[in-house]
């Protein structure tokens, strides 16, 4: 029984992180490519840079939790 409980742990974990690494990547590199080439939607007020730290702090919250979750695998 603890190999399927480990395995669903492992699947919370790895689903939490792999949100939160989306959550950087569609957050701050999209704009900031979108910025590059050309868009002139993707900086779109001057508090672009303070939305774009709550959400990559959102994000690494989420891979602290997916951290925590592997916390409770059993031996």
């Amino acid at each position: 029984m603890s190999v399927a409980h480990n395995e669903r742990v492992k699947l919370l974990a790895t689903a939490l992180s792999n949100t939160g690494v989306a959550t950087i990547v569609t957050a701050i590199v999209a704009p900031i490519a979108g910025f590059l080439y050309g868009s002139p939607t993707a900086v779109a007020s001057r508090w672009w840079w303070l939305i774009a730290v709550a959400w990559f702090v959102a994000g690494v919250g989420l891979h602290i939790i997916a951290q925590a979750v592997l916390g409770r695998l059993k031996p």
